[in-house]
């Protein structure tokens, strides 16, 4: 749990008590998988992006706002995934050190240090179409390689090892790939996606079987780069497929 861009101002009475929301932010492309990450200002403290639900807004839209405060991109694939409420996602002296390296007085903001509840949702970009911008309290946000994660502050590795968990888990059923190629792919392209996101290779001909037994994909003319025998088909997704995700 992060404060959002705001949060000098925040009013406990505006906000839905004990309920915040963490981002894990996938990015892609085509090659890298990494994940953003912001740094808390002078604390040396690393978190997912995050913030609180206004009582006039809606759960989805409190998350979603806060992946387009950090990215800067709208009409974004996100899912809610987990509700994490351990004992270790409470860590008032962190939070305590946060505000006061911000200039903000702890009793002043007495309710942020309390107790929260954290809603996760995680969401699949391609990384070389975003600027991210930190919140109010970071010195900086960026993207990193999974296996190369900061540590990270209270329960948030956990979140992002849950997230990578059911990204892997709901491959097949949403082909999330769908939202980091272009109109128009070669099943390389496509298979790339599948091999970087569930950390493994697959063997060529028993990917395009697998895809192909989807009937989810159209095939079209082929990509004329060289030889025309070495040309590889182009294929989009059915729309009444992608209507269903």
């Amino acid at each position: 749990m992060n404060t959002d861009k705001h949060s000098q101002n925040l009013k406990k009475e505006d906000y839905l008590s004990h309920i915040a929301f963490d981002s894990v932010i996938f990015g892609f492309n085509g090659k890298d998988l990494k994940i953003l990450v912001l740094q808390y200002h002078n604390t040396g403290l690393f978190a997912l992006p995050g913030g609180f639900v206004r009582r006039n807004e809606s759960l989805d839209e409190a998350v979603a706002k806060g992946v387009v405060e950090r990215t800067g991109i709208d009409n974004i694939y996100l899912e809610q995934f987990q509700t994490f409420g351990g004992l270790d996602r409470f860590d008032s002296k962190a939070m305590e050190r946060i505000l006061e390296m911000n200039g903000l007085d702890p009793k002043a903001n007495e309710w942020l240090l309390d107790r929260f509840i954290s809603i996760a949702y995680y969401a699949l970009i391609n990384f070389e179409e975003v600027n991210p911008v930190p919140d109010a309290l970071a010195d900086s946000i960026d993207w990193y390689s999974f296996d190369e994660l900061p540590p990270l502050m209270m329960d948030h590795l956990e979140i992002v090892q849950k997230a990578l968990e059911t990204l892997r888990s709901n491959l097949d059923r949403k082909l999330l790939g769908m939202n980091l190629l272009p109109e128009k792919f070669t099943m390389r392209e496509l298979q790339s996606v599948y091999e970087k996101i569930m950390g493994e290779p697959f063997k060529r001909t028993a990917f395009h079987r697998k895809m192909l037994a989807t009937n989810a994909l159209i095939r079209h003319e082929k990509r004329f780069t060289g030889g025309a025998h070495r040309a590889p088909y182009l294929y989009s997704f059915k729309n009444s497929f992608i209507e269903n995700q």
